[in-house]
């Protein structure tokens, strides 16, 4: 599909979603009085019709233990049409599959009864190009259930974005689904488990309600979780412009779709698990089918940027914290005090000076670890030496805290100033924005002059 008419008028400063929401009319939102032309009563009916009737089922049919097996191997079966055909191959083309390959997942897909692969993946690719924006078709600001079940059982209040879907619209695999999409997923969803169980053990029944009827509606939920769970529970170890996060628990109940925040960043990846602990089927069953020969081309997003992506938002939660710590005044915004002065006014408020700054230490002779003499002795003095290993090499904390009580720089203490280690510890590896000058420390004045 291509742009659509009138975006080539779109101003500099206005972006194309901007621009789409100018110029596209929204149908009427949802009342009481027209939500029964506003459902799509298609998909009403057979999202509750077919749990009804597997719930109804169960509690007239024995549930055997051979039809239960069947029934979760199947669910396995019909998921992967959808996560390792309709996700990661249709959609994203994150490998090449056989022509083989092509049929077993478009009919699986089929028995997954979520639309055929064509629809599916226009739908998708949307998704990924207007992330959490209107023409989003699971816009997840638009609330846990409206990404999760709203989005298919009301008409959508405005038109998906446009996408390119070219290469589906000219794969004969795909259209040959498309086109007969209801009779399969008759066949595949229902028929074939139950002649399945018929002729395997005898259990037709069974087999229609465990692996037809029940396994479809857990299969549905679990695949709508892709749109819903994945955009609520979790962290954003990759970014947090969008709302993917990644969660084990999602990963559970979608065969492995769970490491979302990876799959938008790195949506090409066959991989959605990159870790091998990380539970992800559908790549063992993609990776499994590269070394049969069913699958090849596997792409694997460059580790080197995928590790600057962690850095970003690891870097991010730390200037964060950062941000809310209280630092040292800086010392271009302290007064510049004589020596008789500095002497003049520690003979009235306890100072001593440690590397040109003058520090107040009324607050902490007292609790000085080391005992009260040993600042009182310093009391409008130099206590640099002694302070720098003289008397005792203090730590890290001791060099953060002394830098909190600077109020005053010494006449002429500079050359002290310009000692690396008048840097306190916590300010050395001090983050800063790209476009913000760093950190103004004395190591960087330092390696300016």
């Amino acid at each position: 599909m291509g742009i659509p008419h009138g975006q080539a008028q779109t101003s500099k400063s206005e972006d194309h979603v901007s621009y789409l929401l100018r110029t596209t009319e929204p149908r009427p939102p949802v009342t009481w009085k027209n939500l029964a032309t506003e459902l799509q009563w298609v998909n009403v009916v057979a999202l509750t019709a077919i749990p009804v009737l597997g719930i109804v089922g169960a509690c007239h049919t024995k549930l055997r233990w051979e039809t239960g097996l069947f029934a979760v191997f199947f669910y396995y079966v019909t998921g992967l049409g959808i996560t390792a055909g309709y996700h990661r191959y249709w959609s994203h083309r994150s490998y090449k599959a056989s022509t083989a390959l092509q049929w077993f997942l478009a009919l699986a897909g089929a028995g997954a009864a979520q639309g055929s692969i064509k629809w599916w993946s226009r739908g998708h690719r949307a998704h990924h190009r207007y992330t959490d924006t209107k023409f989003d078709p699971y816009n997840a600001a638009e609330g846990f259930w409206h990404t999760h079940i709203g989005w298919i059982v009301l008409k959508p209040r405005i038109k998906q974005g446009s996408v390119d879907i070219s290469d589906l619209a000219s794969n004969f695999i795909v259209e040959w689904q498309h086109k007969h999409l209801n009779v399969l997923i008759v066949l595949v969803s229902f028929v074939f488990p139950t002649i399945v169980s018929w002729l395997g053990w005898g259990d037709a029944r069974g087999g229609l309600v465990y692996a037809g009827l029940l396994r479809q509606t857990f299969l549905h939920h679990s695949i709508f979780c892709l749109n819903s769970l994945a955009h609520w529970l979790g962290e954003s170890p990759f970014d947090d412009k969008h709302s993917p996060r990644d969660h084990f628990i999602t990963a559970l109940v979608t065969l492995g779709e769970g490491y979302h925040n990876f799959h938008h960043q790195f949506p090409m990846d066959y991989q959605n698990g990159r870790r091998w602990y990380q539970y992800d089927p559908t790549k063992w069953f993609i990776w499994g089918c590269g070394q049969l020969g069913l699958a090849s081309h596997l792409k694997v997003f460059p580790e080197n940027e995928v590790r600057k992506g962690q850095l970003t938002m690891q870097l991010k939660r730390l200037r964060e914290t950062q941000d809310n710590l209280v630092w040292p005044v800086d010392k271009t915004d302290l007064p510049v005090i004589n020596w008789e002065a500095y002497q003049s006014q520690a003979a009235e408020c306890p100072m001593i000076l440690i590397s040109g700054f003058i520090h107040d230490v009324s607050d902490f002779i007292e609790e000085h670890p080391g005992g009260a003499r040993f600042i009182t002795k310093f009391i409008g003095k130099d206590a640099t030496a002694a302070f720098f290993g003289g008397v005792y090499e203090h730590s890290n904390a001791a060099h953060n805290l002394l830098s909190m009580k600077r109020v005053g720089v010494l006449h002429g203490g500079v050359p002290h100033i310009l000692d690396e280690k008048n840097v306190p510890p916590s300010q050395r590896l001090r983050i800063t924005r790209f476009n913000e000058p760093a950190c103004r420390s004395d190591s960087f004045d330092e390696a300016e002059n």
